[in-house]
């Protein structure tokens, strides 16, 4: 085995038998094939590929690591002698893909001391490690010509020895590098892979962010209270500032204005100030007015939604439903019915012969598309790996839903297994986009309510057509929100963000996970359900989820604030926040803040076109100004605020629209998997 020295930490991935062929000339001299052993681990939150002679006893000094700046660490110099031995028959042999070998030597920059440490062997020179943040490009070996064989480019352009596999292949090591990386073929190189490490970050991320619950920083905030936070909250920062950290553990408490750096870098393109933003309008301090008070009405029963059905199934009074919707929710009864309108897959107008049509031809098309995977064999999925991977992240996904839910309890609980069968047949739905951490979340509320797998698996794709930007690469949509966000909330207390900003804060990376999966972690199962239903009414305005990200963070104000929170104990309150929200009280001050934002009389433009306001003159409906008056600032959609004589109740008021755990028997034959 490796002899002392060899790095510490968790072992990910070990193959012996791997050698650098140090002369590629057709030689049968044994010493220039140089066996070592291949490992890739974890240390210190940082991924490290080391590869070392079996029967070479180094330590650490001796090993050339290529770091952060490789060139500090390890040059590679030409040598252009062992070119002009080369004939120009080379050119196009098998030996020409050793050429990146054969021309490069090998030596150890100076030490600032003088002292040069010595090799005890020729074989020390050729150890290496680098961490995996350096790499840069794979270049692998063609297909059915021997050993196979893979050579690492650094992102400073060092190429590393090729190292080939003479006990097994290369896969295993290129699976175990797919954990925490993405790897794409280049365009002028098929078999060159290339290494795009940001957008496997925010794919881990989006894995990582979801799974820590708020008890377990508890400890690891004594030991280390940034990295706890971090870790337990703004996942999408995580293999970011883990590859900046290093092995020192003097670098672990990172300053917080150096992180905040660390934290715009994340997600490119964010620009919170908007002063710096071009086409972003200065909002000045504007008095917005009072703020009204708002109450909620009880759920809508199942009578009031019987008496707006007419003879032939049409929903009347479409935009009254709607708001009957939003200010008091759903009783459960009605959810597995009115949640296939709220969310599109049923149109409002639609009779109730032209439903069943509808169903009847979108559960052939979703199982004509369950088949398409259910058929790929073992053989087929291993030539595909997008398949495997969507797989492999959708089993991971479920296997972390909510069992709190007796619907999700058990290992092979039916109500899981139709989770794994959506997810899937959504990869053949939307195959561009495929499954991202996250997805089980949106949909694990949809199926509980339907009872039905085809039925979820439309409600599903209609609320991803809504969210999709969120689980984009390239986090658009996730951008785009934020910088929203910061709007609202500047328009709303500028003390506030500007105390966000002392502390290195104001770019509110703490509200990702709220609108990655639309506060899905923050509130208790049952609650979630009425959030997404009043959310889905679309009232009383255009991005209203922001405004409850507001009303969450101004119900917090005080406390950040009076003791003074600075960068890591924000993360930490906001992380605790989860399922402690009131969601009846938070639903209010957020009708509350549009209420107010409608009657301001200079409402800057670009609230108005977030919120999706008119910025003409309209009077609000429900404006206790007269009609034959104007009011000079935006206004909401009449709809959403047109009185009503409904029951209304406070905020705090009890609710009875609890749903009955529904117990997962065979008797419910729809929940058996197809």
């Amino acid at each position: 085995m490796a002899a002392a020295g060899v790095v510490s930490g968790k072992i990910i991935y070990e193959q012996e038998g791997v050698y650098i062929h140090s002369s590629c000339g057709k030689t049968s001299d044994q010493d220039s094939l140089i066996s070592g052993i291949l490992r890739v681990l974890e240390k210190d939150a940082e991924v490290i590929v080391d590869w070392r002679p079996l029967d070479d006893a180094l330590d650490s000094s001796s090993i050339l690591y290529a770091g952060k700046d490789s060139s500090s660490v390890v040059e590679w110099t030409q040598a252009p002698k062992e070119r002009a031995h080369r004939g120009p028959e080379h050119v196009n042999s098998y030996e020409a893909e050793w050429d990146m070998v054969n021309t490069v030597s090998f030596k150890k920059k100076p030490h600032t001391s003088g002292d040069t440490p010595s090799h005890r062997n020729g074989k020390s020179k050729w150890s290496f490690l680098f961490s995996l943040t350096d790499l840069k490009s794979i270049k692998q070996s063609k297909e059915g010509m021997g050993w196979s064989y893979l050579v690492f480019c650094l992102k400073d352009d060092v190429v590393l020895p090729a190292l080939h596999f003479h006990q097994g292949d290369s896969k295993l090591l290129i699976d175990s590098l797919e954990k925490y990386v993405v790897l794409c073929e280049s365009p002028q190189d098929k078999r060159t892979l290339l290494v795009n490490y940001q957008n496997k970050s925010l794919s881990q991320s989006f894995e990582n962010l979801l799974d820590e619950p708020a008890y377990g920083l508890i400890q690891k905030i004594k030991k280390d209270p940034y990295t706890a936070t971090m870790v337990g909250f703004s996942k999408v920062t995580n293999y970011i500032f883990d590859s900046l950290r290093g092995s020192d553990p003097s670098t672990h408490q990172r300053p917080p204005s150096e992180m905040a750096d660390f934290l715009s870098d994340a997600i490119p393109g964010l620009k919170i100030n908007q002063q710096e933003e071009p086409g972003f309008e200065v909002i000045t301090r504007i008095d917005l007015g009072e703020r009204p008070v708002v109450q909620r009405r009880e759920p809508v029963s199942v009578e009031e939604w019987t008496k707006n059905i007419d003879s032939e199934g049409r929903i009347l009074n479409v935009d009254n439903m709607k708001q009957m919707i939003f200010r008091g929710g759903l009783s459960h009864a009605l959810r597995k019915q009115a949640w296939k309108f709220l969310l599109g897959y049923f149109p409002w107008d639609s009779t109730k012969e032209e439903r069943t049509q509808l169903q009847k031809q979108k559960t052939d098309e979703y199982f004509r598309m369950k088949l398409q995977w259910k058929s790929v064999s073992e053989e087929q999925e291993k030539r595909n790996s997008r398949l495997r991977d969507y797989r492999s992240l959708i089993e991971k996904d479920v296997n972390r839903t909510d069992r709190t839910n007796k619907f999700y309890e058990g290992q092979d609980n039916p109500g899981l297994i139709l989770l794994h069968d959506i997810l899937m047949t959504y990869c053949m739905y939307d195959f561009d986009l495929g499954y991202v951490q996250g997805m089980s979340d949106l949909l694990s509320p949809l199926l509980f309510v339907m009872e039905n797998e085809v039925d979820a698996f439309w409600c599903f794709a209609s609320y991803m057509d809504q969210m999709h930007q969120n689980f984009e690469e390239q986090m658009q949509g996730m951008k785009t929100q934020l910088i929203q966000l910061s709007t609202l909330l500047r328009l709303l207390d500028s003390g506030f963000c500007n105390y966000l900003e002392s502390q290195d804060s104001g770019y509110l990376y703490f509200c990702f996970r709220w609108l990655l999966i639309r506060f899905k972690r923050e509130f208790s199962f049952l609650d979630i359900l009425r959030l997404w239903e009043v959310m889905w009414t679309e009232l009383p305005c255009k991005n209203f989820h922001l405004l409850l990200c507001c009303a969450i963070l101004e119900s917090e104000k005080q406390q950040i604030m009076e003791k003074r929170y600075g960068f890591n104990e924000i993360l930490k309150h906001i992380n605790e926040l989860s399922m402690k929200i009131d969601v009846e009280d938070i639903l209010c001050k957020a009708e509350a803040i549009s209420l107010q934002m409608v009657k301001c009389k200079e409402l800057p433009q670009a609230v108005c076109e977030i919120l999706g306001l008119q910025s003409n003159e309209v009077t609000t409906p429900d404006s206790d100004i007269g009609e034959d008056e104007n009011v000079g600032g935006a206004s909401c959609p009449p709809s959403a605020f047109q009185s009503t004589s409904l029951p209304a109740r406070a905020a705090s008021g009890a609710r009875d629209d609890s749903p009955p755990q529904i117990p997962v028997t065979p008797s419910v034959s729809r929940l058996t998997p197809a």
